[in-house]
């Protein structure tokens, strides 16, 4: 007997109709996940970490040292909670919830599965959906800096306070990159639903399919189709999470530990756990938006349950863990950037692809009469064409024509001096008198000596 696919994708009308106690099941399941997902990815980023270094990682807690993460959260939890005398008590308080509850209210529109029977009771694997979900999730991710820079300020400190405002500036560089990434996928799936958008990606449905003559049977990830979008898109979320190698925010090497540098206790744990919250959600979104979110991926699906009952919640968690092994790569192998190269990445590399990738899909849209081969052939130019402004794009600034001496040479009178390259610096008066005194102080005590 052939499963009906379609019948198992949740629409619009399915939400809004479970009872009370569904409802609050499935809240307090999407709340179980996230806080599972920060216990678990810890000690998987460890683990993963400490493999790509040689090291074991940890493995005396528990078996294979699962338990580890639950002992640094008891130890977090007893240590003393200080509070700065410079702060302001309230919002240092509460800064590190407000970032929890973004990064978690974030999955209350992600779908984890299809249509499933709980306690007799046929619902979606979803807590709600809306015509606008894809939005809310964004807000969400927005909301969450406010965290960050709120607990930067409120620390009354100069390190957390320049971290705070860096995340500001990151997020709102990265958000645009990642908003104009979403826009290709509104385009093809034509719905902001996010079980819209899963359902869009399936073999059965080809209507966001039509713009590119192609009606396939087997699942057809965006990823594939949508290539520049996705990889804009993830590095997007990798600067909106703030992790390596963009870890402008909490930077050791300049920034002490940045916005949470007076941060200890449970609210420095919060913070932790709003970090990886966040990783593991977006890492779902992605999952939502471009792998084809719990349906079964290739060959999986000649095999006709696969995307019923509570297997497709396998799939979903099994992408999942790879995008977050993605992360955990990144910051096993890449050095932090630059604050200014990473300005720059976003604004004159991300944006400009994203605009023309942009222009170049709306208008295969807007184009009647092609045939399917002519619409791959236009889209393959195009990704060929932004491939090879990334490789080839010039990064380095050119080299002066003129030397340094020639450089001060040509300054204008008046300007500000430089300092000669032969420069001495003359040694500092302080130390001249401490000298001084204690060659006196030697002077003195000798000539006492003798006088005994």
């Amino acid at each position: 007997m052939r499963i009906d696919y379609l019948a198992q994708d949740p629409t619009l009308a399915d939400f809004g109709k479970d009872t009370w106690w569904l409802v609050l099941l499935k809240i307090v399941f999407a709340f179980v996940f996230a806080v599972l997902a920060t216990l678990l990815g810890v000690w998987f980023e460890r683990r993963v970490v400490g493999r790509m270094q040689v090291r074991p990682g940890p493995n005396q807690v528990g078996p294979f040292g699962l338990l580890q993460t639950l002992a640094d959260g008891l130890k977090m939890a007893f240590k003393e909670d200080i509070l700065p005398k410079a702060s302001d008590k309230v919002v240092f308080f509460f800064a590190p919830t407000i970032s929890v509850i973004s990064a978690v209210t974030a999955l209350s529109v992600v779908p984890f599965g299809p249509m499933v029977s709980i306690f007799g009771e046929r619902t979606p694997l979803q807590v709600t959906d809306v015509p606008v979900a894809v939005l809310v999730i964004l807000a969400c991710s927005s909301m969450g800096v406010y965290g960050i820079v709120l607990g930067g300020w409120a620390s009354g400190s100069t390190y957390p306070l320049l971290g705070g405002l860096r995340s500001s500036a990151q997020m709102i560089s990265y958000e645009v990159a990642m908003g104009l990434s979403i826009v290709a996928v509104f385009m093809t799936a034509g719905t902001m639903s996010t079980s819209g958008i899963v359902a869009a990606q399936s073999g059965n449905s080809s209507a966001s399919w039509d713009i590119f003559g192609w009606h396939p049977t087997a699942p057809a990830w965006y990823a594939i189709l949508l290539l520049p979008s996705f990889i804009i898109f993830f590095i997007a979320i990798v600067g909106e999470t703030n992790r390596a190698p963009f870890d402008l925010p909490e930077a050791e090497s300049e920034l002490v530990a940045g916005f949470m540098t007076e941060y200890s206790s449970l609210k420095f744990a919060l913070f932790m756990l709003s970090e990886y919250v966040a990783m593991v959600t977006m890492s779902a979104v992605t999952v939502t938006l471009f792998l084809g979110g719990w349906r079964a991926p290739w060959p999986i699906t000649f095999w006709e349950g696969a995307n019923s009952g509570w297997w497709p919640l396998l799939w979903f968690l099994g992408k999942v863990v790879l995008l977050v092994f993605v992360f955990v790569w990144l910051r096993g192998t890449l050095p932090r950037l630059r604050y200014d190269q990473f300005m720059r990445f976003g604004w004159k590399v991300l944006l400009p692809i994203n605009l023309v990738w942009i222009l170049a899909l709306s208008g295969i849209r807007s184009i009647d009469g092609w045939r399917a081969t002519d619409r791959w052939i236009v889209i393959g130019i195009v990704v060929a064409v932004l491939l090879l402004i990334v490789l080839f794009w010039p990064n380095r600034k050119p080299e002066p024509t003129e030397t340094l001496q020639q450089q001060v040479r040509s300054r204008p009178a008046g300007s500000f001096p430089l300092p000669p390259m032969d420069l001495v610096v003359p040694p500092s008066p302080r130390l001249k008198r401490a000298v001084a005194e204690r060659e006196q102080a030697v002077i003195t005590a000798g000539a006492d000596e003798k006088e005994v």
